[in-house]
């Protein structure tokens, strides 16, 4: 007979199964791509490099453009100072980019390459640039070689005139481009000139013209990212991946930042233009409150269907925290709630919000797998799973309705180009979220449950 008992879970430190997160050179390549001209440049092996243009082009259906120092035996034992200095001789004169953006892997960092050094030494061309991070793969997740990589640009090259350049710097996080393009059309709305950086739009969702081009017109330019210093506030998405770079451009230029959730929802989306309008003074357009307002309607007209119901949400730490508030916003239930990620403040956040909202009986975990969360699932079952690609197997196995959102969601379309974030990418999530559950509601349902009694 099956045992349907509640099993204990044991604590795991040394090992994950099924991991909720990939490895910080993904991160480092995402973020380089959202540079102008820029070609990312992984200091290690090929294989390294073709696995993290992998990861990216899964999700993005586009080409993740991308050198490799190409490590051999001999670079492995003696170091890869040669390799550097003739792959970015190599990469200048074939592809021309403006700035190749250097990131460490596993090898280079365990046999303790010093890239500063070596970049240090390189005899450039005239107007070209290489800036650099170190991200180790065994330590921390793609979100920690994002902001490691956007600290790397600033470090190289960020600069301070003395003067304010009257733009406002924002820092979008790790989103999909199609949320870059929302979270700039709602800057617009509130007459804000902003820098964004990093900005993938426009170059992984680069438009079919029939020409294929290797650095498209999007990215953030290199006299942008130099002029972060000279901006008059900073705005940074994100409370986990972009806490370090905020504070870095408020120490080393003294730019004042205000740091903000993903503005996923009412509540963050609200906090995103209040912001906006802190930099601006300039009143909310009728347009804004009006998005604004359909979405509120919309979740008081869908409430019948998803108050109370109980749903697991995983994936990266801002998107998590995001779509945990839209959640509870809805009268959801975030029963489990984690990240690969290893940070605690996540944690502290997530459950916050519980207080806050006054649920009880929910689980947020830091540093947690997918095994772990399908345990949880197991000894209690939940309506609703909400994250990556990578919990689909958890929704087959257990027969749970399942939405994608989130890195990475490589077997749907369309989801680069759709937006999360703002009143109308809620609108979207409320959307798939309450039909996804009258879907599983009509499947279990049948002609009988509805006959009306005379």
């Amino acid at each position: 007979m099956l045992d349907l008992t509640p099993k204990e879970l044991k604590e795991r430190t040394a090992l994950r199964v099924n991991p909720c997160k990939t490895c910080q050179p993904v991160g480092a390549m995402y973020a380089a791509l959202g540079v102008a001209r820029c070609m990312p440049h992984s200091h290690g092996s090929q294989g390294c490099c073709s696995y993290h243009r992998m990861v990216l082009s899964r999700h993005f259906k586009e080409p993740a453009i991308a050198s490799s120092s190409s490590f051999t035996e001999g670079a492995s034992v003696f170091g890869g100072r040669s390799n550097i200095n003739t792959s970015v001789k190599n990469v200048f004169d074939m592809y021309n980019p403006d700035v190749i953006a250097v990131h460490t892997t596993c090898l280079s960092e365990t046999i303790g390459d010093d890239l500063n050094s070596f970049i240090s030494d390189i005899e450039l061309p005239p107007g070209k640039l290489v800036v650099h991070c170190n991200t180790p793969s065994y330590v921390g997740s793609h979100i920690n070689g994002f902001f490691n990589m956007m600290m790397g640009f600033m470090n190289y090259l960020t600069g301070k005139t003395g003067t304010s350049n009257g733009k406002t710097a924002i820092f979008p996080g790790w989103v999909n481009p199609g949320d870059i393009r929302e979270l700039k059309r709602i800057a617009k709305f509130m007459e804000v000139p902003a820098v964004f950086f990093p900005d993938q739009s426009g170059v992984l969702d680069a438009p079919m013209n029939g020409r294929y081009e290797l650095y498209p017109k999007g990215g953030t330019k290199i006299e942008e990212i130099r002029g972060l210093g000279d901006s008059k506030g900073l705005i940074a998405l994100g409370e986990i991946i972009n806490i370090e770079p905020a504070e870095l451009l408020q120490k080393k230029w003294k730019v004042p930042y205000t740091l903000l959730p993903m503005p996923v929802g009412v509540a963050y989306t609200d906090q995103y233009v209040m912001a906006l309008r802190s930099q601006s003074k300039v009143e909310i357009p009728e347009e804004l409150e009006a998005e604004r307002g359909r979405l509120v309607d919309l979740m008081l007209d869908s409430a019948q269907y998803t108050h109370g119901k109980k749903v697991a949400i995983f994936g990266d730490p801002d998107v998590v925290i995001g779509l945990t508030s839209l959640a509870l916003e809805m009268g959801m239930i975030p029963k489990y709630v984690i990240t690969g990620t290893p940070k605690e403040e996540f944690t502290r956040k997530i459950e916050a919000l519980f207080e806050h909202y006054g649920v009880s009986g929910c689980t947020a975990k830091a540093n947690a797998d997918l095994f772990e969360l399908h345990q949880r699932i197991k000894n209690e079952k939940v309506d609703l799973l909400l994250g990556s690609t990578y919990g689909k197997q958890i929704a087959k196995a257990e027969d749970i309705p399942f939405i994608r959102a989130g890195f990475p969601v490589i077997d749907r379309y369309g989801g680069p180009l759709q937006s999360i974030v703002g009143y109308n990418g809620g609108a979207y999530l409320v959307e798939k979220i309450t039909n996804a559950l009258m879907d599983r509601f009509d499947r279990d349902s049948s002609d009988e449950d509805f006959e009306i009694v005379l």
